[in-house]
This record gives structure tokens, sequence and C-alpha cells, in this order.
């Protein structure tokens, strides 16, 4: 069932692929400025402004034009499901769709979620996300994006954006740019260097306007002391003329601050129309726009872009030709007058399965077999006792974690434990389970003691600011695991001599304690993975599957390793540069506890065969701005090739990770970054050739000097490896001006 889904979705993406591309936009700019000419000045007003929070059925509400057929434009969170809306299939979280390094199952999550929110009459789905980035490991909603990882990150939001708008949806990429914490959200200002922001932050937005993203949300933070969505510098400038974007720039939700600096510096849409807590009128946009543009301070002309480019990404994804009307509300409950969640469930639960990572297996413990008892320890192991949704936005961490908090949530259908999927094969296998599903130590020990193995559920949550959940106001205040979670895994590993411990986590967590007891045999990483949480879990532990996800980021051996995090100030100054995460590691000569693109498999995989084949220029970039940038940084100038093996006695899948190394004529610029991933499912004894394009973006550094992409001169190093520290084999190129 699964397979004839990704077959459909695939159909569905060559179906449309005629509408998105550059000759898309170009027939939908032609109708958008058609239809323009039919308008009034208050209709056009209204599709840029919206009706106030709460003025319609959806998080954000145009006002329609009926002259030309356009309805009050519906915008909807979330980046993994539709928020305030049921029956929804509540997805795995971005992190975890990252943590598959599978390109097709990216695009499929993608593909699902556009089915359901254009089902429900959704035309603009908040979602992907590619800000925050991830560098702060503490940052409140990393896991909402995909990866700390530009290239990761943007190949994410590519697949993701092209699955979604086949499927109907705008995608919204947000939030632009620098929105790395929730403290102090609304007045920070991320100072942050052209280069860092070229090469790390503008990265994977590149990818995002590569694949005609519709819209693009930019974020409440200053960057380099203007506020994000008044900046000529990142919403003109970078974006629309740098990058080349055609589709149209909304605020986040009151990010806007004036009337005529917001709509001179490229801001087309203001959103939610209306402050929270204050009364209709109270807007920046509205007839305030309409004054501003009469006593000459707004051209007219401004106007009228702003309009032809939400009417052209309407018509970009033909929503003018028969879309759904609205089919909930999020004010009354959310129920929904139709059911979109068809199959959906399977992509959650495929999602989720090859998300989970396997940090540690020693003695192979895992996978299980046929135990004759296990101990089930943890609230983590089971759903909230007042249910799945019991609080608003999931503020809160009873039972086990799923997905974060704030605006990137959605309503759970239903949310399987592990607790509930172990007992279902406990019933198959004739095992005794023994529970103790409360944190209580001494209860967790009793447990422990009476079982063969005893598995311990530990978590560590966060999310978006509006919310302060067990004193952590949106970003984590540590690194620790929740509720105790070293002294649960203390007290079991202290009873038990075969101990296997599952986290939940939006993201890095400091494993020392936990790594140190000699009982842990094995820790199962399964971060945030949405309603099939215990079945894909299952899936793994019982070994139908092997493990085949990778860590989209580091997890160090101590917090102050990572050199970065929130701060309680008005400034980031970005200080670290280039130098985040794994970057940061390699540069310093730190030793990570588990590196980035690191997770074991029930087999092994040998590498050989390296072939390098490329044939790029030294120099700057030149040519014509194209979606994403100039059109020359995403032509293929070469490729690099590498035999992987199964080696070992079952099938799986192996992760092919390609690093490249710069020459030393370019500036500090960290010793190796991910240029290429491959992921491949192997029979036992299987071989097959992993294969990297390169493009030339992925060979450049960014020249402040020049303000261009400069691929430079000299010996490039490659590295292909199973992490970004396992490195299997090596090889150098050299190019010349």
């Amino acid at each position: 069932m699964i397979q004839l889904l990704f077959s459909v979705l695939a159909t569905t993406a060559a179906v449309r692929a005629y509408s998105l591309g550059s000759a898309g936009w170009d027939a939908a700019y032609s109708k958008a400025e058609r239809a323009l000419h039919k308008l009034n000045q208050t209709e056009k007003i209204g599709i840029v402004t919206g009706v106030t929070w709460e003025g319609g059925p959806c998080v954000g509400n145009t006002y329609s034009a009926e002259s030309i057929g356009y309805p009050s434009l519906c915008l909807q969170d979330s980046p993994l499901g539709v928020r305030d809306a049921n029956p929804v299939t509540a997805f795995p979280a971005g992190i975890n769709a990252g943590a598959t390094w599978d390109r097709s199952l990216m695009y499929a999550r993608g593909a699902a979620i556009g089915a359901e929110s254009k089902g429900l009459g959704v035309n603009v789905q908040l979602g992907p996300v590619a800000g925050p980035l991830g560098k702060n490991p503490d940052g409140g909603r990393i896991w909402e994006g995909f990866s700390v990882d530009p290239y990761l990150s943007g190949i994410a939001m590519e697949e993701t954006i092209q699955g979604m708008q086949n499927s109907g949806v705008q995608a919204c990429a947000k939030h632009w740019l620098g929105n790395e914490q929730e403290h102090n959200r609304e007045t920070i200002s991320s100072n942050i260097g052209d280069r860092a922001a070229h090469e790390l932050y503008v990265w994977p937005f590149m990818n995002a306007v590569k694949a005609n993203v519709a819209s693009v949300m930019c974020s409440y933070n200053k960057v380099n002391e203007t506020w994000s969505c008044e900046s000529d510098a990142i919403l003109n400038k970078l974006m629309k003329d740098e990058l080349g974007f055609r589709g149209y720039v909304m605020s986040d939700w009151n990010a806007q601050h004036t009337t005529v600096n917001s709509a001179l510096a490229g801001l087309d849409m203001t959103m939610p129309g209306s402050d929270f807590n204050s009364p209709p009128g109270s807007i920046f946009w509205g007839v305030n726009l309409q004054d501003a543009i009469a006593a000459g301070s707004v051209p007219q002309a401004r106007l009228d872009n702003m309009v032809t480019r939400i009417l052209a990404a309407w018509y970009l994804l033909d929503q003018d030709e028969g879309y759904p009307e609205v089919a909930f509300s999020s004010w009354n409950g959310g129920n929904a007058s139709v059911d979109v969640t068809d199959d959906h469930g399977s992509v959650a639960r495929v999602v989720a399965r090859d998300s989970v990572i396997l940090l540690k297996n020693q003695g192979k413990v895992l996978p299980i077999t046929r135990p004759k008892s296990l101990a089930i320890i943890g609230s983590d192991a089971v759903v909230n006792p007042n249910g799945p949704n019991a609080c608003s936005d999931r503020g809160c961490d009873n039972g086990t974690l799923a997905m974060g908090w704030g605006s990137g949530t959605a309503q759970f259908p239903y949310l399987v434990s592990p607790l509930d999927a172990i007992q279902a094969q406990s019933e198959r296998t004739g095992t005794k389970i023994i529970q103790s599903t409360t944190d209580d130590t001494i209860a967790a020990a009793k447990a422990a003691a009476a079982a063969e193995t005893a598995v311990v559920f530990i978590n560590s949550d966060s999310g978006e600011g509006y919310i302060t959940v067990e004193g952590n106001e949106g970003d984590r205040n540590n690194l620790d695991p929740w509720h105790n979670g070293n002294a649960l895994v203390e007290a079991v590993a202290a009873e038990n001599k075969n101990v296997i411990v599952v986290v939940h986590s939006v993201g890095p967590v400091i494993l020392e304690t936990i790594v140190a007891q000699p009982n842990v045999k094995a820790i199962v990483w399964a971060g945030i993975p949405g309603q099939e949480s215990g079945n894909a879990l299952v899936d793994v532990m019982y070994g139908a599957v092997s493990p085949s996800g990778k860590l989209p980021y580091t997890i160090a051996k101590q917090r102050s390793d990572y050199g970065t995090g929130w701060l309680n100030a008005e400034v980031d100054n970005f200080s670290e540069g280039l130098f985040i995460d794994y970057r940061h590691f390699d540069e310093s000569g730190l030793v990570p506890r588990y590196e980035f693109g690191y997770g074991l498999s029930y087999t092994t995989f040998a590498y050989s065969a390296i072939g390098i084949h490329v044939f790029a220029a030294a120099g700057p970039s030149t040519g014509p701005i194209i979606p994403g940038g100039p059109s020359e940084l995403f032509e293929p100038v070469g490729a690099i090739t590498a035999l992987v093996r199964n080696s070992g006695s079952v099938s799986g899948s192996e992760v092919a990770q390609l690093y490249i190394g710069l020459p030393d004529s370019a500036p500090r610029t960290p010793p190796k970054q991910l240029r290429g991933f491959q992921k491949l499912k192997l029979a036992a004894k299987q071989s097959t050739l992993a294969s990297f394009e390169l493009t030339r973006r992925d060979l450049s550094y960014w020249d402040v000097a020049t303000q261009k992409w400069v691929v430079p001169s000299g010996t490039f190093k490659v590295y292909i490896g199973s992490s970004s520290r396992d490195i299997r084999l090596q090889g150098t190129f050299t190019v010349k001006w």
C-alpha cells in the first residue's frame, strides 16, 4: 500500500510538474497581470491585508476580490500537518524527516501534507521550515526544521516544497531570516556576517526558491539591526533580486512594525491583519496603506506588484480552478466536514521508522527476538493520561513525546504509544510485560529487577516561546533529559544487566550519564515521531527493518562544546560565523559523543572504488538570475562515485555521505562540509554504486568583496563515509583558473 502511494505521488508530480517551472511562473504572471486591471483599489488592498485575527476560519485570512473570482485566501499552520483541524495526520516533525536522509520520503511526506491541506481548503500551508537552521542546540523550534546542516536542510526543503505544491497547496518557506531562538524573538537583532548568512542561513532558502516556493515568511527578529519584515536588504535585495524569488513575502503574525517602510522594503502581505489583543482596525495596512498610497508615500506600482505576486502564486498552483472551500474552523474545535487522511498514516509510519537512529548496540542486544519478560519504564512510554491533545498546542510534557509545542503542531487523530505497540508485539512473542510508567526511580528499579530486559523511555521537549513548559520559555534551559531521566536510567541500570534506552527529543541531549552505565547496552534515538510513534519503534526494535536513520545534528559530550546557545540579550552577533555544529567540532578538534551523520545498522557496509569526475572551472558566478540565484550555480560540474556493499547478513539501508574540503586558497572555511548524500537499500552481500552529483554552488564560497559565489582554485579534498567522522574513502581533485 505504501509503495502504491509513492507511485501515485510520483505520477501526480509528473502530471503537475508542467506548471511549476519558469514557464509556469511566466504563465501565472500573465494571468495575474490581466486580473490586476480588473481590480479596484479596495480589492487590491484587501488581497494584501489580513482580515484580523479570528476574522475567518483559518489562522490567516485575506479579503476576497469578487471581480476576479478570488476568494478569501486561507493560510494555515503547520509544517507537520494541518493545525486546529481534525481529523488530520500528525506527521513526524521536520527534524525526523531530515533524520531519514531519504529524498523520496521527504517528498512523500510533503505531498501527503499538501493533499490534506488542499482537501481542507487551505490555500497556503505555513511550512516548511529552514529557519531556525538550528545553530543553537537548545533553540526551541529546531525540531520544526530538518537539520543544522544547510545542504541537508536545502534538499529537504526542495523535496518537501515540490511534494506540497504538486499536491496543489502553496508552500511557505519560513522564517526568513536568522530566527534562531525564542527568547526575545520579537526584539533581538541577529547580526549575521555576509558570508555566514549566504553559506549557512540563506543556503536552504535558495533551494526553496529553486523549487518555486509560492511564498516566504519574514521573521519576528531584526537582521543586522533592521526588522526582518521591513529590511530592504533581505527582502528586496537578497530574496527578490539576488535569489530571483517570484512569489510573495508575508509577515509572521504581527511581525510588521510600520506601514510605509515595510511596503517599500518588499513585504507583500501582512498577517493576520490586526494585533491579537487589539481592536479591529489597529493595523499597519488596510486603510493605512491606502492612505499612504494616496499621499504618495508608497507608490501605486508597489501595491500593484504586491497584488501581482500574490495572484501569480495563486494561479501557479491552479487554485483558480475548482479549489475546495475551507472545510473547518480553527476556532470551534476544528471538526472538518471531510476526512482527508486517506492512507497518510502509512507515510507517517515509514518516515518515523526510517528516522529512528541506533546510537549504541553493545552485544547486539537489538533487535529484540522473543524475550521472556520486558520491563517498560518511564512516563514517556505511554500517552498522556488526559489524552494526546489535552494540552493546547501540545504545551506540556506529559506522556510520550511525539511533537514539540507551539504553532508548529497538529491535533493527533490517535497516538500509538511505545507501550501500546510493544504490548501488541508481546502477544505474538509470548513476552511478559512489566510496567512502571511513572518516572519514580524506586518503582522503576523494582520493575527492572523483575524482567529479563528493561526498556527505559526518556525525553526532552521544547517549542514556541508564547508557551512556557516546566520553566522552559520555548528554548530549553539545558540539554539534560527531562523528568530526572538520568536518575531513572541509573536506577534501572543498577538492577538490570540488559538495559535499552529510548530517547524522544526535539534536539541534542547530553547522554554522558547514560553512556557511563555499563548495563545500558543500547540507545535508540527516536526524535519526535508523530502519531505512529510506537509502531515505528517496534518495527525497528524487533527487527522488521534495520535502523537507517542518521543524526541531523551533533550530540556533544557536554553542553559547552557546541560554542553556541540562545542568549538572554537584545543582540546575537553570530560570532561563531561558519563554525556551527560539526563544522565547529572539526575546526576545534572536539570529540563528540555521536557525530553528525552517525547511525548504526543491524548490518555492516563496506566502501570501495572511489571515482572522481569533476570538470569545474574556478572563478566567480556570472550567470543570469533564475529562481534560486545565478543559473550556473545549479549546473552540474561533475560527480563523485563509490561502491557500497552490504557486507553483513541482513538487508539494510545505508546513507552514503559526501563531504568536500575547499582549497587553501579559499578564505577560512570548515575542514569539510556535506555536499552530497544517497540512501541505498541493499540486500545482504549486495553492492551498488553511490553517485553524488556536484554543482558549482557545492564548490563555491561567498566572496564578500565581489558579492559573488566563487569557485576557488587549487586542490579540493573529497571525503566519503558513513558519517562526518566515519570517513571510508578519500581523494582530491584540482580546479584551476
